[in-house]
């Protein structure tokens, strides 16, 4: 009649019986599309013993097969760069980019073209206004390549013994002196000529400077500070400033010295003044610099060359000049006929600094 209910097994866990909401019943899940037709339902995968009971299954990309790539893990950001990418690279941007390098290569080969450039660099005495009748006390030999940068000074003293064009032997600053006497304004050529038999260095420019107007210019400048690392010249070691009548009387000096010592300190000078002018302090006053170098200097130097030579110092800098002097090891003094004193110049020691110089 009636059954008798089986007795449960103690050694069973028992499971929970769900309990459903009074008044509803348990929901079955759709199964039927709006036309009546069964929907497939998708196959899932197995869950994994990791997964939690009764959680929510998120389902993990499979890893790529052999032989395939691995799907890109941001496709459409790597599509917008590489159509950046090609943007970048189309006809209407190639060729205006292009226009602009042809129309800068000249620029370019101007300004760094390894073109070396030998300027004659000569300081005259006073002389009166209107006059350039005077020795040149001062003779530096000068080249500028542009493209390294080098900057390089040979400063050559003035009673050397040479064979002057014309005039036979005599100290070298003579021939500036004798040239102007015939013709007033040769004293540059006639000196490059000598330069270029007894060197054998041809320098086609040059730049005439006065000892006053060098006085001028410092002036312009609110004076220069110069660095001595030792005393010289009446100074003790250390640094000093000074005016432009101080400034001559320094690269003038030679009381307690000798021509060796002088063309020393013209050359402590240059870099002195160099620095003080990329001193940012003193460019309101480069406009009075220029003029004042302007009034005193004469030059054949043209105005195209400038840039370049300028931007080869600045790259060079202060620092960056390789300066030179024909030493005392170089010369033998001696007294000519006449009684003067001079230096006769050791020819092979000379040319060997001279390649060095300007075959760099």
């Amino acid at each position: 009649m009636f059954s008798k209910p089986k007795s449960s097994d103690p050694t069973q866990p028992s499971r929970p019986k769900q309990q459903t909401p009074t008044g509803t019943s348990p929901q079955t899940p759709n199964t039927a599309s709006p036309g009546g037709q069964p929907i497939s339902q998708p196959h899932l995968p197995p869950l994994p013993p990791s997964a939690p009971a009764g959680g929510a299954y998120i389902p993990q990309p499979s890893p790529p097969q052999p032989g395939r790539p691995a799907p890109a893990k941001y496709p459409a950001r790597r599509q917008r760069a590489q159509a950046k990418r090609r943007s970048l690279i189309r006809p209407g941007c190639v060729l205006p980019l292009l226009a602009l390098l042809v129309m800068l290569f000249p620029v370019v080969m101007y300004l760094f073209a390894p073109v070396r450039t030998n300027i004659l660099l000569i300081g005259i005495d006073y002389v009166d206004p209107g006059s350039n009748l005077a020795r040149s006390d001062t003779i530096i030999l000068a080249t500028v390549v542009p493209l390294k940068p080098y900057i390089g000074l040979l400063s050559i003293p003035r009673d050397l013994w040479v064979t002057i064009p014309g005039y036979g032997e005599n100290r070298i600053n003579t021939a500036h002196f004798f040239a102007e006497g015939e013709k007033p304004g040769s004293g540059p050529q006639a000196l490059r000529q000598t330069i270029a038999q007894n060197f054998g260095v041809d320098a086609p420019y040059y730049v005439r400077i006065r000892f006053e107007g060098f006085r001028e210019i410092v002036d312009a400048m609110g004076g220069v500070d110069i660095v001595l690392n030792e005393a010289t010249a009446g100074y003790p070691a250390g640094k000093h400033h000074l005016n432009g009548q101080k400034a001559l009387a320094f690269v003038r000096h030679r009381a307690d010295s000798d021509d060796f010592f002088r063309m020393a300190h013209g050359q402590l000078m240059i870099k002195a003044l160099y620095k003080n002018l990329l001193n940012p302090a003193k460019w309101p006053r480069l406009p009075a610099v220029a003029n004042a170098f302007f009034k005193s200097v004469d030059t054949n130097l043209p105005l195209w060359l400038w840039p370049r030579i300028g931007l080869a110092l600045l790259r060079a800098g202060p620092d960056g000049i390789d300066n030179h002097v024909i030493s005392r090891e170089m010369t033998t003094p001696f007294i000519t006929s006449e009684g003067a004193n001079v230096l006769a110049p050791k020819w092979p020691q000379i040319h060997q600094l001279v390649r060095q110089i300007f075959n760099n």
